[in-house]
């Protein structure tokens, strides 16, 4: 198995009640930055496992069981979901069920300080227990939906892109990270632009 860069996110609740992340993208071999890495990767290694990755719990944590004007007043919005699909969880990586309550909140999925830095609403499910966490597969959330993939190098600068269907997911991965550029992997929701999961390397 090729070695795949490392994304490591750290997470905060700003006193606005917006959630900001900050992130490292790591060469696990070192455990150190490695944002000037030249080394080579095989074309056996652009077809390596990807690593598809929900969004931590904790920094939502503190907006679960606020009122909604507590909600509003940190810019946030709680809806019960009334359709499936429709309301397409970031954490667990999954459709609310009808009658789930979820949180509209503006989140910063890309926060590197260069010029795609980048946020905007997303949908987290309310009481929502783990991040999805799963080498190999593709969450059902994506599979109903057009996705845009993005992808990103160690300087978190964009090099690619492609638009595909849900069912296509796979095929559009393994074309971006045989650039041995891509680091990572951005997904959103075609249609209306929103951030869906991270996609790594393993």
């Amino acid at each position: 198995m090729g070695w795949g860069s490392k994304f490591s996110p750290a997470w905060r609740l700003t006193r606005e009640g917006q959630i900001e992340p900050w992130f490292e993208v790591r060469n696990p071999r070192v455990g150190a930055p490695s944002a000037n890495y030249q080394g080579d990767v095989s074309q056996e290694d652009t077809l390596m496992n990807f690593r598809i990755s929900g969004l931590p719990v904790e920094p939502f944590l503190p907006l679960f069981g606020l009122s909604d004007s507590e909600l509003a007043a940190r810019g946030a919005k709680r809806i019960v979901a009334d359709a499936k699909p429709g309301y397409p969880d970031r954490i667990e990586l999954r459709d609310a069920d009808p009658s789930e309550a979820v949180i509209l909140v503006n989140y910063e999925h890309q926060s590197a300080d260069t010029p795609y830095r980048s946020r905007h609403a997303i949908f987290v499910l309310e009481g929502a227990d783990a991040a999805y966490d799963r080498v190999g597969e593709i969450p059902e959330v994506l599979r109903p939906r057009q996705i845009s993939l993005r992808a990103f190098d160690e300087r978190h600068m964009m090099v690619d892109a492609d638009l595909c269907d849900g069912h296509d997911v796979e095929s559009a991965i393994e074309r971006l990270f045989a650039m041995p550029e891509a680091s990572y992997l951005h997904a959103h929701y075609a249609k209306r632009g929103c951030y869906a999961a991270l996609i790594g390397r393993v």
